[in-house]
């Protein structure tokens, strides 16, 4: 494959060792070819790397295996149990490889594993997903003139900055790239 259809949630091949790309950013110097510098974690648990590809170089992909899992419960120490929703098996998946995938999953939410010869590799997530808040600060009286957010946790354990308005109990969009408030959530 080219260099320029790295994206994120692809597998490649780098010296015997296979990495999910992570992240990616294409960047164009004002003096100079455009290169794209990718961030890439280790299947094996090894880390994180980062790499700079130019546009005309070629890497050697690996194929994954897409299946719709379901997350039925944390381990309590960053890990999960999910459930293949086409046969049923479970899967155990260590906090190495869910990173902070957690903080924005509810018990019995539906999401994408990546596999890779039958074992797990990485999870997708949506680009924003609905939380519960726990626990904030109550409204002050004329805080809303300003625009200043206070700090809020979530059912998932998620810790963010949310406007003065929102209160306990209330449902809100957050992005799962950074965490930060979207919107408020209808009924």
């Amino acid at each position: 494959m080219k260099a320029n259809e790295i994206k994120p949630g692809v597998a490649i091949n780098l010296s015997g060792k296979l990495y999910v790309v992570v992240k990616t950013d294409h960047v164009k110097p004002g003096k100079g070819p455009a290169y794209i510098q990718a961030k890439m974690r280790a299947v094996d648990g090894a880390g994180m790397k980062e790499q700079r590809f130019n546009s005309s170089d070629t890497v050697e992909g690996a194929t994954l295996d897409r299946r719709e899992m379901e997350f039925l419960f944390g381990d309590g120490a960053g890990g999960g149990t999910f459930m293949d929703l086409s046969d049923y098996d479970q899967v155990e998946v260590g906090p190495d490889l869910l990173g902070d995938a957690l903080l924005y999953m509810a018990p019995n939410t539906s999401c994408t594993m990546l596999f890779h010869e039958e074992k797990p590799v990485t999870i997708e997530l949506p680009a924003s997903v609905e939380v519960t808040i726990t626990d904030t600060t109550p409204v002050v009286k004329g805080a809303t003139a300003t625009n200043q957010l206070k700090e809020a946790e979530c059912d998932t354990g998620l810790k963010t900055r949310v406007p003065p308005f929102i209160e306990i109990g209330e449902k809100i969009k957050v992005s799962t790239e950074d965490g930060s408030y979207i919107s408020r959530v209808k009924d």
